[in-house]
């Protein structure tokens, strides 16, 4: 009987035979004598066909010995064989034979049963299951991008259904700018057959914030290698993106945060680059022990022992917002605040450690705010909810506090952003510290410098003056500019202006040392070339006894100087120069003209002259002296930046200290580059009826006449309660001119805030005091003129000397003669 009509009911699925499975039943020959209706759909065989036909035919060409004898034999097993479908397609199978107790008509021996089941649909099934379990967002497009399959992860992202986004391109699935991108990027994938990658931040519909995503975009193609379809992949990129983030936000701090030695502005910067990049608010409180240059407060405590407990006074040197004008804060920059010594910010000073926030929980509860109604105001109002304070350590000491507080960013502060907190402001701390340390060492410069300055010019009969020393606003910090005003004998005056090679302590002190070198050799009367002739030797000799550190000279680098000497009796002023600016001279009419000065070397060259000139200046003269730092600019030509300051003293105001004022705001629209100096005198001159001038001859007899015209001159400027006074003082002068010097005796008395008398000879020999014996005849004149004078003694002249003596007048007269 045939098979197929028997109940074995070969026509439809029995209990061996699935969806994926068929059966085929042979005689002992190895001709197929039943054929399931599986196997049709497996091999394309109907049952007429292949009954009554070798199974022979199913074997793919090339297949193994073993496997047709396996089939043709009688052996029992399984065995995996490649079949021929009818369409000539390879089907790979599990071959499982057993014996079959079926008789035919033909035979009465047993039969042969073979199962197959098809491989090739577990492969499938397999690549179904992996596309729909792949642990990313992927999936197939159509040549218009538009999608046909999408696996489970892309549902859960995008909080829909497999059929909700079927159909739909990214740009529609995803939105927004980041959409955009990517049905470009797909585009081009697709034109082009070429993969393509896409960085993109896109928000999802699970996820409160945006986050990063790495898109891969494969165009796939047939056989012939035409593009038929896209896949495509989002991987996320979440941790990389913010280790990227976070990498790049330590590499802007370092190299933002420092650029200056500006402690405000460093702390500012600090303050910027960490918002909104860790934090939405950032303050930066320094120590104000730390600020006024004291004993460190807070060293590290050791292990073992109780740290101290106190109040701390903390300045607000910085604070940054997401918010402009930070409307969350509760101090302004430079405001002080006092932090309670059971706060979280004491605690983290006296222990060094971070303090943050526990993540989840209430922060208006919390002690970082609770102690300042302002803070807990804040904190309320602007919705703060998570807070870390770091310490700022610098060569192990504590200089003050950041703190971060976030009330934008939902997610609370955690242990990685602390870390990258701690890490920004310890490389920080170090910029603040080198800017306090160039802070207090520019204040000492400066303190230095200003000492050695003069606090407030001297009131002179000869010139009205003003003056004014900007220092520069430099990492190099201040110079050696300097000015002084000089009182001479004879009411002269000496005008100084001069400039040090160089900026800081060093320069300073050699700034020091000339203003004192050039008050040593005025009060000595040295004429202006030869005191700079004197300088000159000073700056170039090392000081005795001290030998230069490596690398630095063996003497001061250089500096130049100005040195004028104004005589109100005559209205003429001596000048010499070394290696300075010439000054200017603004004249009654309104001329403003520069003084040809003949100009010397620098100081500290050596071995070369200097040379002086004599002007007349009419009364009410303006001379201007000052440093090259007021003309001389990097990108500046310095005879405009002459003529700039020329016409500005045109139209300077009549007050010198507007003028001064008015020429600083010409010509320094911007912060000075070098140290600046300015002096300004304008000339006064005596009347003639202060000054009285007379000739004796070389005769005893003229000490007589030279007693009653200091009689009759005192007595016309009523003066005559100094009569007794200044009679000894000019007998003792003009006897001691006729007793040891020669030519003609001139005597001139001034009156000025003191009474001035001066006696000139042509002898250049300086007389000097003695201790008279008992039995000397002489000896005791110059003793007792400097017992009546406030101060005397001698200058030389062209023609030899002038002995001087300067008297106090009585409180009254000295009162009616001012």
């Amino acid at each position: 009987m045939n098979p197929r009509d028997s109940d074995t009911e070969w026509n439809r699925p029995g209990p061996l035979e699935t969806r994926h499975t068929a059966t085929v039943l042979l005689d002992e020959t190895g001709e197929v004598i039943a054929w399931s209706p599986g196997a049709s759909r497996l091999l394309g065989y109907s049952a007429e066909e292949a009954e009554g036909r070798s199974v022979e035919i199913l074997l793919a060409a090339g297949e193994s010995e073993a496997v047709r004898r396996f089939v043709l034999g009688a052996e029992v097993g399984a065995m995996t064989a490649v079949l021929r479908g009818k369409d000539g397609q390879s089907v790979t199978v599990e071959l499982v034979a057993t014996p079959s107790h079926e008789r035919s008509a033909r035979s009465a021996s047993g039969h042969r049963l073979l199962v197959l089941t098809p491989l090739m649909d577990t492969r499938r099934e397999l690549l179904e299951w992996s596309f729909d379990q792949f642990p990313f967002i992927a999936g197939i497009t159509d040549l218009d991008l538009r999608y046909i399959r999408l696996n489970k992860e892309a549902g859960k992202a995008f909080q829909a259904t497999e059929a909700d986004l079927v159909g739909r391109t990214t740009a529609e699935n995803v939105g927004g700018p980041e959409g955009d991108r990517i049905q470009q990027a797909m585009r081009l994938a697709r034109d082009t057959g070429e993969s393509a990658s896409l960085d993109i931040y896109v928000k999802l519909p699970n996820e409160q914030l945006g986050y990063a995503w790495q898109g891969h975009f494969v165009p796939l193609k047939d056989a012939r290698g035409r593009v038929r379809g896209m896949y495509a992949v989002g991987l996320d990129a979440g941790v990389q993106h913010l280790a990227r983030e976070r990498l790049a936000l330590l590499n802007q701090a370092s190299t933002t945060v420092g650029s200056t030695l500006d402690v405000a502005r460093t702390a500012q910067e600090l303050a910027e680059v960490l918002v909104p990049g860790i934090a939405d608010f950032v303050t930066v409180d320094l120590l104000e022990s730390v600020l006024t240059d004291e004993e460190p407060e807070f060293l590290p405590v050791e292990p073992g022992f109780p740290p101290p407990s106190r109040e701390v006074t903390m300045r607000r040197m910085a604070q940054h917002s997401v918010w402009e004008g930070a409307p969350e804060a509760v101090l302004n920059p430079g405001d002080v605040d006092v932090y309670p010594s059971d706060g979280p910010h004491v605690r983290v000073l006296v222990t060094g450690e971070s303090y943050m926030v526990p993540p989840g929980s209430d922060a208006s509860s919390m002690d970082w705010v609770n102690f300042s109604e302002r803070r807990m105001a804040s904190t309320r109002a602007f919705g703060l909810h998570s807070a870390m304070i770091v310490p700022l350590r610098a060569r192990g000491t504590l200089l003050g506090l950041a703190v971060f507080i976030r009330h934008q960013k939902p997610e609370d502060f955690d242990s990685d952003d602390l870390l990258l907190a701690e890490e920004i402001t310890t490389r920080a701390a170090v910029s603040l510290d080198n800017a306090l340390r160039f802070t207090r060492q520019r204040a000492t410069a400066l303190a230095l410098q200003h000492s050695l300055l003069p606090q407030r010019l001297p009131e002179q009969t000869a010139v009205e003056a003003a003056s004014r020393y900007l220092p520069a606003d430099t990492k190099a910090g201040v110079g050696g500019d300097w000015y002084d005003l000089i009182p001479l004998s004879g009411a002269r005056v000496a005008l100084v202006v001069g400039d040090v090679v160089g900026h800081g302590l060093r320069a300073s002190a050699t700034m020091g040392r000339l203003r004192t070198a050039v008050r040593t050799l005025s009060d000595i009367e040295m004429p202006p070339d030869e005191l700079l002739a004197q300088l000159d030797v000073i700056v170039g000799r090392p000081i005795a006894g001290e030998s230069p550190a490596e690398g630095e000279p063996e003497a001061d680098t250089g500096a130049s100087c100005l040195y004028a000497v104004y005589d109100p009796v005559s209205r003429r002023c001596t000048l010499a120069r070394a290696g300075h600016p010439p000054p200017l001279l603004a004249y009654p009419d309104g001329t403003v003209e520069s003084v040809e000065v003949p100009v010397g070397p620098p100081l500290g060259l050596g071995g070369f002259p200097f040379e002086s000139v004599e002007v007349e200046l009419p009364e009410d003269s303006l001379l201007v002296l000052y440093t090259d730092g007021l003309i001389r600019t990097r990108d500046g030509d310095l005879d405009e930046r002459r003529e700039m300051l020329r016409r500005s003293l045109i139209d300077a105001p009549d007050s010198l200290e507007g003028a001064c004022d008015a020429v600083l705001r010409t010509m320094l629209p911007e912060r000075a580059e070098d140290d600046i100096a300015l002096l300004l005198a304008r000339t006064r001159s005596l009347d003639c009826d202060q000054v009285a001038t007379w000739e004796l001859p070389m005769d005893p007899e003229a000490v007589a006449e030279a007693r009653n015209l200091t009689t009759r001159q005192l007595s016309h400027w009523g003066l005559e309660e100094a009569t007794f006074t200044t009679e000894l003082i000019v007998s003792e002068l003009v006897t001691n001119a006729i007793r040891y010097a020669s030519g003609p005796i001139g005597l001139r008395l001034i009156l000025q805030d003191t009474l001035i008398c001066e006696v000139a000879d042509s002898s250049d020999t300086y007389p000097h005091l003695r201790q008279a014996r008992i039995y000397d005849e002489g000896g005791r004149g110059l003793m007792l003129v400097a017992q009546l004078s406030e101060r005397w003694g001698t200058r030389p002249t062209s023609s030899g000397k002038i002995i001087w003596a300067d008297q106090s007048l009585p409180p009254r007269v000295g009162q009616s003669a001012a």
